[in-house]
């Protein structure tokens, strides 16, 4: 049940970029009720002394991976713990609906096991409606959006392999799907050109996706194909297909990867302004570390991760196969190599469900401790991989990350993955770690504008009209700060270690966090874009 809350005597900053001021804040009823100054004379209900700390909208986490981890574990404590209490979740073309049960059900667990984690099969679910119910059983700690992601549509439509060009008939079915998901209230469409089977599709059927995604004002939000050494050509693709279809695009975590590569953070940022002056409706996001994370198994080229499983483990099992893998992997042509990238001294393993003693080692490490090269072991621990396996890898350096953070089209992300025992401390503490390295200590931005970037500009762009400002009215999803005490203790090997700063999150005017702990409430909902 909802109460009656008061915030007194707070600096709000109310995510629209404009400047604080001193004053109160009533709730009532999951809505913001009144703003203004001395609101307590006649108030009942709990009051919150804000002590001069910052009360500030909820954060929205605009790119995430939390579809199977809501299922898992609903009170999404890492979620809050870190102030966020909007997620959109279904990134990178990897999602879980549509699922048709039996052999495809099977294959789309085991896809995208290494970036949602697993969960029980038969999953209860075969479209967005139907799954949103299943998580409507359990509840929620944070409020959620999905995107349709890109793989589940081609496993559910296309017979055998999907890693190969769709036909005609398999692009019409895939197209249908897709209406039908926004019939049900998606936000968009999501792809990742990184991974399969994404990586396969045409052109065409691009097109044909994105001319439904716009025909909705709907947003694709891209995993883009190459963020390395052809980053440049790879941005022009996708957004040469925003131009044609006149979709709105997001840039999903925009960075450049790979020491060699630092040099074009400017010319990447110039293409994105060059095109969005052109009519392109172009945004990025970006999480604020210079180390990634994704499934260990990416490392392999597409001519590996086209074959299904026991294809590969063939491949890897003669001296020929392994040799020409790692040619490949050495001089990649139109692929993100992040071997070649970054070198097997900056990839580590961050989780291994069956290899967990390598979890945090880097590959030199882990080579000389089976009395290897480090591509054979690589190649042993993905053939012995029976559940999720992660790698952190460096990709980018302090530089990059705020010169793109300072642009003006740019978002706070997590992209957060729980799919392992460990992992990228992005995953607990993203926003912690935005406000205390890069506001607190570096002051990349006046907070004013950070906190717009995590709250007010991600709302617009989702369609969130009550959501996202301190406003009457709108929906009180809110977090108080303590900037002074804002401090991120986590690191790679302690992902999750709690940090200070963060002394109550409230979600749809109900409690959730407050002082370290989470207090139980399930007060998330299932939210729909504007238009939905």
């Amino acid at each position: 049940m909802n109460m009656r809350y008061l915030f007194s005597n707070c600096t709000v900053i109310d995510g629209s970029g404009g400047a604080p001021w001193l004053g109160d804040v009533v709730v009532d009823d999951g809505r913001i009720l009144a703003l203004g100054l001395n609101l307590g004379s006649h108030f009942e209900g709990e009051r919150i002394e804000g002590a001069l700390r910052v009360l500030c909208p909820g954060f929205i986490d605009i790119h995430g991976h939390s579809d199977l981890e809501v299922l898992r574990r609903p009170a999404m404590l890492p979620k809050l713990n870190q102030g966020i209490t909007t997620e959109v979740t279904g990134n990178c073309g990897q999602g879980v609906f549509p699922c048709h049960q039996g052999v495809v059900g099977h294959k789309l667990e085991a896809l995208v096991r290494d970036v949602l984690g697993t969960y029980p099969l038969p999953w209860a679910w075969h479209d967005l409606s139907s799954y949103l119910a299943r998580i409507g059983e359990h509840g929620s700690g944070t409020n959620l959006l999905f995107l349709q992601a890109h793989a589940p549509l081609r496993m559910s439509t296309m017979e055998g392999n999907p890693n190969r060009t769709a036909s005609a008939r398999e692009l019409e079915t895939m197209a249908a799907l897709l209406e039908e998901s926004y019939a049900q209230g998606a936000l968009g469409f999501s792809s990742g050109l990184y991974y399969a089977p994404c990586l396969f599709a045409s052109p065409e059927e691009f097109e044909t996706l994105l001319r439904v995604t716009a025909g909705h004002d709907r947003l694709f939000a891209v995993h883009h194909r190459c963020e390395g050494t052809d980053v440049l050509e790879s941005l022009c693709e996708v957004l040469d297909l925003a131009e044609r279809t006149g979709v709105r695009i997001e840039l999903s975590h925009l960075k450049v990867i790979g020491r060699k590569n630092q040099h074009k953070v400017p010319r990447m940022l110039d293409l994105i302004d060059s095109y969005q002056s052109r009519g392109v409706r172009v945004t990025f996001d970006q999480y604020p570390y210079e180390y990634g994370s994704t499934s260990l198994a990416s490392l392999l080229p597409p001519s590996v991760l086209r074959l299904e499983r026991p294809k590969l483990l063939e491949a890897l099992s003669s001296t020929e196969g392994r040799m020409k893998i790692r040619a490949e992997m050495e001089a990649p042509h139109g692929w993100d190599s992040i071997f070649e990238l970054c070198g097997w001294e900056d990839i580590r393993i961050g989780s291994s469900d069956s290899n967990p003693r390598y979890d945090g080692l880097d590959f030199p490490t882990i080579a000389a401790l089976r009395q290897q090269d480090p591509f054979d072991s690589f190649f042993d621990l993905i053939a012995q991989e029976q559940g999720a396996s992660l790698m952190v890898d460096i990709t980018q350096t302090q530089q990059s990350i705020e010169t793109i953070m300072r642009h003006p089209l740019g978002c706070f992300s997590t992209d957060a993955l729980y799919s392992g025992s460990g992992g990228h401390p992005r995953s607990w503490q993203a926003a912690r770690h935005l406000l205390d390295t890069y506001q607190r200590q570096k002051a990349v931005l006046p907070l004013p504008q950070q906190i717009r970037r995590m709250t007010g500009e991600p709302a617009a762009r989702l369609g969130l009209c009550d959501r996202g400002l301190i406003r009457e009215g709108f929906a009180a999803d809110l977090v108080l700060l303590d900037m002074e005490q804002m401090v991120d203790a986590s690191s790679l090997a302690y992902p999750d270690a709690p940090g200070g700063g963060m002394d109550l999150v409230m979600v749809n005017g109900e409690v959730a966090y407050r002082a370290g702990f989470a207090t139980g409430a399930l007060a998330g909902r299932l939210l729909k874009p504007r238009n939905g």
